[in-house]
């Protein structure tokens, strides 16, 4: 039997999605992500804990933060505390029926956008689906790098227009290439790093708290405990260089300035 090279050793399975085009593609849609997102979010509600497996494994790898839920109730008390940008939402789930999470998303937080990804693939049901305030709609079986494209089509949609190129003393950061330099050198950073950075470059001065950065760059899984900010903010202090433009507002968080 095939093996999802994306994954590790899980099985192929049959008539959920095509992997093959994960297997010669995958390696290179998620160098796109890589170069293209960062500080998202996104919650995968399918009750085939497979299917939601691979979505979720082939998008943390590109640095998108992703939650999951394998029931409708579980998805709407997500939704309830986390801010989310995007919904991958099946139609037939146990506890609470897709359409009827979708119905709740639509009224209770409009700024998510919803992809529905469902095995009900007939003209009729895709009708139905956009009418209940889906943003877009894909039919099981489907090709991951199709799902890429979409979910990235609907990023766009769902953030403000930003200019494409952020500055901070001679620190560029292009937002559409994912490329950051400092006085001109390419300074490499992981997709985690980058979208710290950004955050902070957004910020345009203002502090930052371990809290927020945590809840806007990290997804839910992350022990709030941990030092995992402080790891990156000291990473990323040590890449950006001399003279110090990242700084620890002490009790507060931290920001970007050319002045301590």
């Amino acid at each position: 039997m095939s093996r999802l090279s994306l994954c590790g050793d899980f099985p192929m399975p049959p008539n959920l999605v095509q992997m093959s085009s994960l297997v010669e593609m995958g390696p290179r849609i998620l160098i796109e992500l890589r170069n293209t997102w960062t500080a998202m979010r996104v919650l995968i509600v399918e009750d085939e804990e497979f299917m939601a497996e691979v979505i979720e494994m082939g998008l943390r790898r590109a640095g998108i933060s992703v939650d999951v839920a394998h029931d409708g109730a579980v998805a709407l008390e997500k939704l309830a505390v986390n801010d989310y940008d995007i919904a991958v939402l099946d139609r037939d789930l146990p506890e609470v029926h897709g359409d009827e999470v979708c119905r709740r998303m639509v009224a209770a937080h409009p700024g998510v956008r919803i992809l529905m990804l469902t095995a009900a693939g007939r003209l009729g049901d895709k009708v139905a689906g956009l009418g209940l305030g889906a943003d877009d709609y894909l039919p099981k079986p489907f090709d991951f790098p199709e799902l890429v494209a979409r979910l990235r089509a609907l990023y766009r949609r769902t953030t403000p227009a930003h200019a494409p190129v952020l500055r901070c003393a001679d620190v560029c950061l292009d937002t559409h290439r994912r490329r950051v330099e400092r006085a001109g050198r390419e300074i490499r950073l992981t997709p985690k790093e980058m979208s710290v950075l950004e955050l902070l470059m957004r910020a345009d001065g203002g502090v930052l708290s371990s809290e927020e950065l945590l809840e806007k760059a990290w997804d839910e899984a992350a022990d709030p405990f941990t030092k995992a900010v402080r790891l990156v903010i000291h990473t990323l202090r040590k890449k950006l260089g001399d003279p110090p433009l990242l700084h620890t507002a002490v009790g507060a968080g931290y920001y970007l300035s050319e002045q301590p």
